[in-house]
């Protein structure tokens, strides 16, 4: 970057790589990169865009790796069919059609999913019965490790999110990612364990990693595996 540039027109200078989107939720200003490669930038209620432009500038060189980073990272097959290998719990497992069945029907390792038909993509109906299957496992998870730690909630909701793995407001609600179903059970806690811990630090200050370490030690090798597969993960 030119020394002689200000921080304002480098952030603009890259305006077009990024969109900016004002939050009432929001505390903070924060850069997020979606898994298409989208970089989004949250304003809070009292900020300005103007103060969000200098906030990415000033995390350019963030930016830049996280993108290096998913440009490295293996993608999901476009379009599913019988034997396309697919990422389920933890897995790569092919999808096999369950032969015999007075519908179509087909298996994810020991999941079996009923579908339209098994010609063309399988991919929409499929990623609606794993989101619906989401949706029932991961509240009860969710509030199985809040009883655990003794952190007190109010909601989980699972959603269709695109930029972010999880949330946690200040009321005490709790939003996941449909797509955590799809990943080991050890990711899907340490990401369960990161959003309870905001229950205590509504920041990623040194002292909420220090409650997420007590909680769940091995949170490292959790945000490798998120590194090096977000992207087999959903679509």
């Amino acid at each position: 970057m030119d020394g002689a540039q200000s921080a304002e027109e480098a952030a603009g200078a890259g305006a077009t790589e990024v969109v900016y989107v004002r939050s009432d939720r929001a505390r903070q200003y924060r850069l997020t990169l979606r898994r298409d490669g989208v970089a989004v930038a949250t304003i809070p209620r009292r900020g300005s865009e103007r103060e969000a432009r200098l906030f990415v500038s000033r995390h350019l060189r963030w930016l830049e790796r996280a993108r290096a980073r998913l440009r490295a990272q293996p993608l999901s097959v476009a379009e599913w069919r019988p034997g396309t290998v697919v990422h389920w719990r933890g897995a790569e497992v092919p999808i096999e059609v369950r032969p015999g069945a007075a519908r179509p029907e087909v298996a994810l390792g020991a999941d079996v999913f009923r579908v339209p038909r098994l010609e063309g993509d399988l991919r929409p109906a499929l990623q609606i019965r794993m989101a619906h299957r989401a949706r029932i496992e991961l509240p009860a998870r969710a509030w199985e490790l809040a009883a655990g730690t003794d952190t007190p909630i109010t909601n989980v909701v699972v959603r269709n999110q695109r930029a972010r793995w999880g949330s946690c407001s200040a009321r005490g609600v709790i939003s996941l990612n449909w797509r955590l179903i799809q990943a080991p059970d050890a990711v899907r806690d340490y990401l369960i364990y990161h959003e309870l811990m905001h229950r205590r630090e509504m920041n990623h200050s040194g002292r909420f990693w220090r409650h997420v370490e007590e909680v769940c030690p091995g949170w490292r090798a959790a945000e490798r595996w998120l590194r090096g597969h977000a992207g087999l993960l959903g679509g």
